[in-house]
């Protein structure tokens, strides 16, 4: 189990303790270009370093209002996130690289900027510049090791993506279980899209821990319910998705209760918005995106150190920050997709093996990974991180 340990008296992983008493399960040097301008300014140095990780995006310049205070909140909660160990920002100019920079060094962890305002604009200088930098910070991290963490420094993100019949009938409900088996340890979960919460929120708001919260919970399905009414757009065929539908998922309310059951049994703690860290453990919901890509990076950003991610037909994305375990019930993407799916659900939907023991398999597979175990998504490279826009740009 790559030192996990899981004896029903202790539950441990083997994690990194940073300065600010978080828990990483990755020792990530992260280089992050925080304006379209500087991608492949930021590309060079990743590339050009071994042990360093990219961040990118295509935004930074003219956003305004809600949508620039969250893309400033994105980007400095994937600094932020206990699996970094360093960052390098790399910027054009020197009062928005100081700004993030700022953000990402409130955590005690170590933090460089390279900008174009430095290198007289540069590009191959702040190339230069970023390279010798990021080897530093990596030799650095190198030297960190890891020690034996209560499971209760485990913050999880719970998604589903390409969900048919299978993922509600049972890789959900396998999810949903580990989920529990993790708060009754201390720990944190958060799940996401809320548009999948439509036609079940009064479900997840009778498990609210207070009235405040199951009325925040109907109010946020309502108001992207509007939303998306106000546009004009139907959900039908966007959500449940062609893929979603040729799986047996004929309406957003039928997706809708079988995405919940990957929120387990346990009391709902709060609503996160995207980027936002819980105040408190146990499990909570975030009102986000219903794209897996935005979902994870929200998740992220929020400080969930590993992401369980349940599927049907199968779902290559993975959170380059965040480990992520593919799930699956479907035996016939278990049989397919096996160098891509971290968990093989199928016994239950085959009637071989009941949800609860699948439930306590998939949170020694979490701790494994939490301890450094490697899953599939990693091995391949699948990582990626997509911001969210609320608004257009000027």
């Amino acid at each position: 189990m790559g030192g996990a340990l899981s004896d029903g008296l202790s539950v441990t992983f083997m994690g990194y303790l940073r300065a600010d008493g978080s828990v990483g399960v990755r020792n990530h040097v992260l280089v992050v270009s925080i304006l379209g301008l500087v991608n492949r300014v930021a590309a060079r140095i990743a590339d050009s370093v071994a042990g360093t990780l990219l961040v990118e995006t295509p935004y930074g310049r003219g956003q305004y209002g809600a949508d620039k205070t969250l893309h400033r909140a994105v980007l400095g909660g994937l600094c932020l996130n206990p699996n970094v160990a360093a960052v390098l920002i790399v910027g054009a100019d020197r009062r928005a690289v100081d700004d993030i920079a700022a953000l990402a060094a409130s955590g005690g962890k170590p933090v460089r900027i390279v900008a174009l305002d430095d290198t007289h604009e540069d590009s191959l200088a702040a190339s230069a510049a970023g390279i010798r930098i990021a080897g530093e910070l990596v030799h650095a991290a190198s030297r960190l090791q890891r020690t034996r963490q209560p499971a209760s420094r485990l913050f999880l993100g719970v998604e589903c993506g390409h969900s048919d019949a299978t993922s509600g009938l049972v890789a959900n409900p396998v999810a949903g279980s580990c989920v529990d088996r993790l708060v009754d340890a201390g720990g944190t979960a958060v799940v996401g899209e809320t548009v999948e919460w439509l036609g079940a929120e009064h479900i997840l708001a009778r498990r609210a821990a207070t009235p405040m919260v199951a009325e925040a919970i109907v109010a946020a399905v309502l108001r992207r319910e509007a939303e998306v009414a106000a546009s004009g757009q139907s959900l039908t065929g966007n959500n449940p998705g062609s893929e979603n539908i040729r799986g047996g998922l004929s309406s957003i309310e039928e997706k809708s209760l079988g995405a919940i059951a990957k929120t387990g049994a346990r009391p709902i703690r709060g609503l996160l918005q995207v980027a936002e860290r819980p105040s408190v453990p146990g499990l909570h919901l975030m009102d986000g995106p219903s794209f897996s890509p935005e979902s994870l990076t929200g998740f992220a950003a929020s400080g969930a150190q590993l992401m369980l991610f349940t599927t049907g037909a199968g779902n290559s994305f993975c959170s380059a920050v965040a480990p992520t375990v593919k799930i699956t019930g479907r035996p016939q993407t278990a049989k397919l997709l096996p160098d891509q799916i971290d968990f093989d659900a199928s016994a239950a939907f085959l009637g071989r093996e009941d949800i609860g023991p699948l439930g306590e398999r998939l949170f020694e597979t979490v701790l494994a990974v939490a301890s450094g175990a490697a899953t599939w998504g990693e091995i391949h490279g699948e990582g990626g991180e997509a911001f969210v826009r609320v608004g257009a740009s000027m």
